[in-house]
């Protein structure tokens, strides 16, 4: 029975979809970057002749103690592995993050996505404000920044906004072009895609090579205050309306009524030698006369409130005196003002 036993055959189990797409073999880069549909867009070829041969998709011998299915990134040299068993890998050309941009650390594959929609988020809007019009996000297709396939990436169970990316600037490959994602060629990111899983590990190695103790991503960008709104401008103090005296007013104050009116000329008091103690004005319109001695009607001083109703009925307007100085003003004649007016003067 032994024996009989010994010339059975061993049952090979077929190996598991995952085993079998990251085993898959590696195309050729001749007929790897040649123009070709996927879903309902094309790709476009990538000229052979102008990617340098180390940037090509290609299998090579690779030392990692990270398990088959992770991927390394090395920023310095421009390279992402995807580690397909013990010292084996498959190895890429990549774009990395610009100077301050780049970042290092431990992440894990959430997600992927066929031609994926881009969302510029708002601080990548501050430095370029003409993504403002993918603020609700740009839809996939050849253009879209994100490419054929996108690949989420969480550290510490945070999504940082840092992506594996298809790019449609291929010739940015092998350069510091990004934001802080990882960018490969259309048709490179869907290889890529086809053979890592959910969950699988990713290492970002410093630029060095060396691995990072922890997590090192580049702080917030600065919050942009906004500027504080500028003060109303006081409203300018106007000249008030009817003056000719120079006095300036709030123009906010209702205007009053004009103080420059002159009032008639006093009434000459009766011929009984009794003086009042105030002087006529000179050079008034000549108001009315005194009647004179012998006349049968005779003279009566004028009430005082008649003042206000003759005013009322023949206003005289004085023009406006010249500027003197204050010595020059000690000598001309004074001029009558009513003591209504007097009040009301600002």
């Amino acid at each position: 029975m032994l024996a009989l036993a010994a010339c059975v055959p061993a049952t090979v189990e077929p190996p598991s979809p995952e085993v079998a797409a990251r085993m898959a073999p590696v195309e050729p880069a001749e007929t790897a970057y040649l123009s070709r549909a996927d879903g309902p867009h094309k790709l476009p070829a990538v000229p052979l002749e102008k990617l340098p041969v180390e940037y090509r998709r290609q299998e090579i011998d690779y030392a990692s103690d990270m398990p088959p299915g992770s991927i390394v990134i090395h920023p310095g040299q421009k390279f992402l592995y995807f580690i397909t068993g013990p010292g084996k890998a498959i190895r890429y050309g990549i774009s990395v993050g610009r100077q301050g941009f780049d970042w290092a650390g431990d992440a894990v594959v959430s997600q992927t996505r066929n031609w994926p929609t881009w969302t510029p988020p708002p601080e990548m809007i501050d430095r370029d404000p003409k993504l403002s019009k993918w603020a609700n996000g740009q839809p996939g297709g050849p253009t879209n920044p994100l490419g054929a396939r996108a690949i989420y990436l969480l550290s510490n169970g945070r999504d940082y906004g840092y992506r594996i990316h298809g790019t449609p600037d291929w010739w940015s490959i092998g350069k510091r072009a990004s934001s802080g994602c990882i960018r490969m060629i259309h048709q490179d990111v869907i290889d890529l895609e086809t053979r890592v899983q959910r969950g699988a590990q990713v290492l970002v190695l410093n630029a060095d090579g060396t691995r990072p103790a922890k997590l090192r991503v580049p702080p917030p960008a600065p919050v942009k205050k906004k500027p504080a709104p500028e003060p109303e401008a006081a409203t300018p103090a106007v000249a008030e309306s009817g003056t000719s005296t120079g006095t300036m007013v709030p123009a906010s104050l209702p205007e009053g009524p004009a103080t420059t009116a002159t009032p008639p000329a006093a009434a000459v008091p009766p011929s009984t030698g009794a003086t009042t103690g105030i002087s006529a004005p000179q050079n008034t319109a000549p108001g009315p006369q005194a009647p004179a001695a012998g006349s049968s009607s005779p003279a009566s001083p004028a009430s005082p409130a008649a003042a206000p109703d003759v005013a009322a009925r023949a206003p005289t307007v004085q023009p406006a005196a010249p500027s003197q100085p204050e010595s020059a003003q000690s000598d001309a004649t004074p001029v009558v003002i009513p003591q209504s007016e007097a009040a009301g003067t600002p």
